[in-house]
């Protein structure tokens, strides 16, 4: 999991290969802390999902909680490079629209 902080009104996270039970309360923690830092009512979280091969329910529910507590500080959360399976599944369970999207960007 990695983090950086240049941008003052910006901090980006990359969540783990495996977003789920195991890993869910490190990637919070970690996630919270960087939100933590923006000023209430500025900036944005981005959850880099680029390595992200699997999230289960778990994994799911942590994101939901992290959309929440950015709420709480008038925050916002950008997914960036969201596979098509969690693209899928968060369609489906109509969570959807609690995030801004950020498309993968296309390699040459």
């Amino acid at each position: 999991m990695r983090s950086t902080t240049a941008d003052p009104v910006q901090r980006v996270i990359t969540a783990p290969a495996v977003l789920g039970l195991s890993t869910r309360e490190e990637f919070r923690l970690a996630a919270n802390d960087l939100l933590d830092e923006l000023p209430e009512g500025q900036g944005q979280l981005v959850i880099d999902l680029s390595a992200t091969r699997d999230v289960d329910s778990s994994g799911l529910s942590t994101l939901v909680l992290l959309q929440r507590r950015g709420a709480e500080r008038r925050v916002g959360i950008l997914l960036r490079s969201v596979g098509p399976e969690l693209e899928y599944l968060l369609v489906l369970t109509k969570l959807d629209d609690l995030f801004a999207f950020e498309k993968a960007q296309q390699r040459a």
